[in-house]
């Protein structure tokens, strides 16, 4: 079995309940606050772990309660943990998130100690498998070095470029896939996937930077790919899984778990990706993060083999 290293982040996500999303000014009353495990990176970690994948995560905590149970959680959805540091004098990354009547979500993400992992904490010994995954979640020249090194051992890199923000092009030209959502790509190059010809030109600024395969997520509408083989481009949609949604928190970092998970398998990208809307469907149908991901047998029990 292939292995997979995550590079990112580790949050304590704070969670409550409410009928609508506040807008600026307003007050809302949330019903409950829950202590969940997330951060894009150990979600992603956690996703791979749960279906049972070989996953090693490489990122920061600090030294407090809640790295400690970041850490074990890890631990028991299957994920290598050698490489997450504790860090003195900062507190773990925290995210305060509501979710409304919809089942959709709003977060604001306090980085904490993920933005004190550096290039010099990335050793050539952490980047022992064959796929690297990386979310914006911890600085950007952390992700550049891991990136270059990661090449240099021919090992395939992936770059999920959320939260939405500018990107480092020395980050870009060593991306093999780069996965954003409809705002993180309109971030990204200027224009809307939405729109035919800004897909296309959106494309274009993304493959001349050096990017291999884009996969655009649409939610509801589900997934574009995108790749640009023989100077030719070529795109392919695929639809979402069929559910009512109850909390769509960590239904992207499901699908790219999911994704990688059946790439490690021998799957190839077009299977996989089915497979990753599988995962991601299961997800949102139960609340939270790391607590919403599915196992392959609850995979297997919600849409058969």
């Amino acid at each position: 079995m292939k292995k997979v290293n995550v590079l990112g982040s580790l949050n304590m996500d704070l969670v409550t309940s409410v009928v609508h999303t506040p807008v600026v000014g307003e007050t809302v009353i949330g019903k409950g606050l829950l202590q969940m495990p997330g951060g894009k990176g150990a979600n992603q970690a956690a996703a791979i772990g749960k279906l049972g994948g070989a996953v090693s995560m490489i990122g920061r905590v600090g030294e407090d309660a809640f790295g400690e149970v970041l850490i074990d959680r890890l631990k028991m959805s299957g994920v290598e943990t050698t490489h997450v540091l504790k860090t003195e004098n900062s507190e773990t990354g925290t995210a305060l998130i509501t979710v409304n009547a919809d089942g959709d979500n709003a977060i604001v993400v306090i980085p904490g100690a993920n933005f004190r992992l550096t290039p010099s904490d990335i050793q050539e010994t952490a980047l022992d498998g064959d796929y690297i995954v990386a979310q914006l979640e911890v600085p950007q020249e952390t992700i550049a070095h891991a990136f270059r090194v990661a090449k240099q051992k021919a090992m395939i890199t992936v770059l999920n470029p959320a939260p939405a923000a500018t990107l480092d092009s020395d980050i870009l030209k060593y991306c093999d896939f780069i996965i954003p959502n409809e705002s993180e790509f309109m971030s990204l190059t200027g224009y809307d996937p939405h729109d035919e010809a800004g897909l296309e030109k959106g494309l274009t600024v993304l493959f001349e930077q050096g990017v291999g395969t884009v996969l655009i997520t649409l939610g509801g509408d589900g997934v574009l790919l995108c790749d640009n083989a023989g100077g030719k481009m070529r795109r392919k949609a695929f639809p979402a899984q069929k559910v009512t949604p109850v909390d769509t928190t960590a239904a992207g970092d499901s699908f790219i778990g999911g994704m990688l998970y059946a790439l490690c398998n021998g799957s190839d990208i077009e299977e996989s990706i089915v497979f990753a809307t599988k995962v991601a469907a299961v997800t949102v149908t139960r609340r939270g993060a790391q607590e919403s991901l599915p196992t392959m047998a609850e995979v297997i029990e919600r849409f058969g083999e």
